[in-house]
C-alpha cells in the first residue's frame, strides 16, 4: 500500500501548474488588454482634457501623466501581499473594479483637483499588471508561465498601439475627458469574464521549496538581479518616449502626424510580430539573450542620433523593436524562473514597483534632459543605460542554473524515485 500511495502525493503539491487551460490564459490576456486600453489610450490626450478643467495651456499634463504610475508602484507591493493571503483571483477582480471606479471618477470630474484625485485612485486601485501576473504564477510555472507573461506583454503592446488611435477617432463625437465614462465599462466587462475563471491553488513557499530537489530553486541574488534588469530595461526604453515625436518633427519638418505615430508604434509592432518565436529561441539561455537585447536597444537608440529621414528613423525603430522584443521576452522567462518557490503576489507586486519606478525616473530625467539639452538628449541617456547593462551581463557570470537544467534535474530525480 505504501508503494501504491507514494505516487499519489506529488500531484497534489504542484496542482497550480496545471490550473489554467490555454483558452483561459487567452481570456486573462484579453482582460489585461481591456484594462490597459483606457489606461494607455487616454493619457496622451491630457493636453486636450486639461483646458476644460481650468488649465488652459495644459501645464500640468506632464506631471499628471506619471501620477497613476507613481501610485500604482506604491500600491503594488501591498496588493501583492494581500493576493497571497486572500486569493489571487479575488485581488485581480479588485484591480479591475478599482479601474472602473477610477475611470468613472475621472469622467465625472469637473475640476483639476478632482481629476487629479481620480488619477491617484486609478494608480492605487488598479495594479492589474501585478494582479494578473500573480494570478498566472499561482497556476503556471516554468515555460508555461513565461509564455503567459510574454502574452501579457503582447496585450499591453497591442493596447499601446490601438488605444490612442481609437480615442483620437472618437474625439470628434465624444471628448477624451468624457471617454473615461465609456472606458469604465471595459474593466467591468473584464471583471465579469474573470469571475468565471478558477481560483488557482497555491502551494506555500515552503511546500514549493520542499518539492524541488535541493530546496529553493531561485536564490535571493537571482531575484535582486531580476529587479536590476527590469529597472534598467524599463528606464532605457521609456526614457525615449516623451519627446520622440518632437525629435522626429525637428529632424523631418512637415512630416504628417500619422507617420510620426507609426514611427512611435513600430517597436511595439515588432514585439507583436516576433514575441512568440523569440520565446522559443531564448527559453534555455535567457541571460545571454538579454545581453543581446540590451545591446540592440543601445544600438537602436543610438541610431536615432544621426537620423534625419523617415527611412533612417524606421531602421532605428526596427532595431529598437528587436532589442525590446528580446529584452521583454527574456525578462518574462527570468521572472517565471524566479517565481518558483516564492509567493507570486508579493514577488510580482515588487516587480511592478521596480518597473514603475524605472518609468517614473525615466520620465523625470527625460524632462530635465530635454529642458537642458534638447529633444535628442533623453535618447542618449537610454543608450548609455542599455550599453552598461549589456556589458554587465556579458562580464558577470551567474551560477544559477537555467530553467531547462532545473527541469531536466527534476525529471531525472523523479525517474530515480
Amino acid at each position: 500500500m505504501r508503494t501504491a500511495a507514494a505516487p499519489l502525493s506529488p500531484p497534489t503539491a504542484p496542482a497550480p501548474a496545471a490550473g489554467l487551460a490555454r483558452r483561459q490564459v487567452h481570456a486573462v490576456a484579453g482582460c489585461y488588454f481591456v484594462a490597459s486600453f483606457a489606461a494607455l489610450g487616454l493619457p496622451p490626450y491630457l493636453t486636450a482634457i486639461l483646458p476644460g478643467l481650468g488649465d488652459p495651456h495644459g501645464h500640468w499634463a506632464g506631471l499628471l501623466y506619471i501620477v497613476p504610475t507613481v501610485f500604482s508602484a506604491l500600491g503594488a507591493p501591498l496588493w501583492g501581499r494581500l493576493a497571497d493571503r486572500f486569493g489571487r483571483k479575488r485581488l485581480l477582480l479588485r484591480a479591475q473594479l478599482g479601474l472602473s471606479v477610477s475611470f468613472l471618477c475621472a469622467g465625472l470630474a469637473g475640476s483639476l483637483p478632482l481629476f487629479t484625485l481620480a488619477l491617484v485612485l486609478q494608480g492605487f486601485l488598479g495594479g492589474t499588471f501585478a494582479a494578473t501576473n500573480g494570478y498566472l504564477a499561482a497556476a503556471l510555472e516554468g515555460p508555461g508561465l513565461s509564455r503567459a507573461l510574454t502574452l501579457m506583454q503582447g496585450s499591453a503592446r497591442a493596447a499601446l498601439v490601438a488605444a490612442p488611435i481609437l480615442v483620437g477617432a472618437l474625439s470628434p463625437w465624444l471628448s477624451p475627458h468624457r471617454q473615461y465614462l465609456v472606458m469604465a465599462v471595459l474593466p467591468l466587462a473584464a471583471a465579469a469574464l474573470l469571475s468565471r475563471l478558477p481560483e488557482p491553488g497555491s502551494a506555500t513557499p515552503s511546500d514549493a521549496a520542499a518539492a524541488a530537489p535541493g530546496g529553493p530553486v531561485a536564490p535571493p541574488a537571482g531575484l535582486r538581479a531580476l529587479y536590476a534588469y527590469e529597472f534598467t530595461f524599463v528606464f532605457a526604453t521609456i526614457v525615449s518616449y516623451p519627446y520622440l515625436i518632437t525629435l522626429v518633427d525637428q529632424r523631418v519638418p512637415g512630416l504628417d502626424g500619422t507617420v510620426s505615430g507609426v514611427l512611435f508604434a513600430l517597436p511595439h509592432l515588432v514585439y507583436l510580430a516576433l514575441a512568440g518565436r523569440t520565446h522559443r529561441a531564448v527559453l534555455h539561455r535567457p541571460r545571454r539573450w538579454l545581453a543581446l537585447g540590451f545591446a540592440l536597444v543601445a544600438a537602436g537608440l543610438a541610431g536615432h542620433g544621426p537620423a534625419h529621414s523617415v527611412a533612417a528613423f524606421v531602421a532605428a525603430r526596427l532595431l529598437l523593436g528587436a532589442g525590446m522584443t528580446l529584452g521583454l521576452v527574456c525578462l518574462s522567462v527570468l521572472a517565471a524562473d524566479a517565481a518558483r518557490g516564492r509567493p507570486p503576489g508579493r514577488m510580482f507586486g515588487t516587480l511592478e514597483l521596480v518597473s514603475k519606478g524605472g518609468a517614473v525616473v525615466a520620465g523625470l530625467l527625460a524632462t530635465l534632459a530635454n529642458s537642458a539639452y534638447g529633444a535628442g538628449s533623453p535618447i542618449l541617456l537610454g543608450t548609455a543605460a542599455a550599453l552598461v547593462a549589456a556589458l554587465a551581463l556579458c562580464t558577470v557570470r551567474t551560477r544559477t542554473p537555467s530553467p531547462s537544467t532545473r527541469t531536466r534535474t527534476r525529471t531525472r530525480t523523479r525517474r530515480s524515485r
